[in-house]
């Protein structure tokens, strides 16, 4: 079945579509939607060629479609390849950008590394509050 034909079916009726407000945007909760907006350009679903990029224990977890598998495979784990690189951020974010640019999904380049880079940040501990200083009358007296 071609992309269009599955983005036909799916864009009116799917169970990952998030509506908020009548008059607002459509979102969605799809794997392997990079911006979570309901569209054919970014769905996970309908594209053969899909980026999912999700979070794990050692870092961020990159998944693709091999080349040549079939979309109706009997193992849909069998159909994918998965990479974890676990180096640090900066090699994640370099690995999705090459692995986007090299004729994958180009198009999708820059919402993969927005994705990768808040996962990394979420991933991030963050800095004890300096103590407050105290000021005025309470800092003469002390």
């Amino acid at each position: 079945m071609s992309s269009d034909l599955q983005w036909l079916l799916l864009r009116k009726n799917n169970s990952f579509i998030v509506k908020r407000l009548a008059e607002g945007p459509i979102l969605t909760k799809e794997p392997g939607n990079l911006t979570n907006i309901h569209s054919f350009k970014y769905s996970g679903l309908a594209n053969e060629k899909a980026i999912a990029i999700a979070d794990s224990e050692s870092g961020v977890k990159l998944t693709v479609r091999k080349k040549g598998a079939s979309p109706h495979a009997v193992r849909p784990a069998s159909a994918t390849s998965t990479i974890r690189p676990r180096s640090g951020g900066r090699r994640a974010a370099g690995i999705t950008a090459k692995l986007a640019k090299r004729g994958y999904r180009p198009d999708l380049r820059a919402a993969a590394l927005a994705r990768v880079s808040a996962i990394i940040v979420s991933k991030k501990e963050k800095k004890p509050a300096p103590p407050k200083k105290a000021r005025g009358k309470k800092a003469k007296t002390a």
